[in-house]
């Protein structure tokens, strides 16, 4: 699970890296558009669960919920300190 997690956080390192941040993490504009048919028809998923949704997911990750970035606490609970050191060089973290 440990192994599972670490990979998990240095594919956002790198994205991070790359300069994506919370503002990237959306869905598909047409899942926050109204159905047009079906059972579910005229439904969509709010800007503002969408929002709560992250902010739940970065609590769970042990991000920072304002901008999805990773902590260093984090980063060093996974042995990834070098990687820490290297997104704080860069003024990500």
């Amino acid at each position: 699970m440990t192994t599972g997690e670490r990979v998990f956080n240095l594919c956002r390192a790198f994205n991070i890296r790359e300069g994506a941040t919370r503002k990237d993490d959306t869905l598909p504009e047409r899942l926050m558009k109204p159905l047009p048919g079906g059972l579910f028809k005229g439904e969509a998923i709010p800007k503002k669960a969408l929002d709560r949704m992250l902010d739940a997911y970065y609590e769970y990750r042990g991000w920072d919920k304002e901008n999805g970035k990773l902590t260093r606490a984090k980063l060093e609970e996974l042995g990834l300190r070098h990687i820490a050191d290297e997104l704080e060089r860069l003024g990500r973290i």
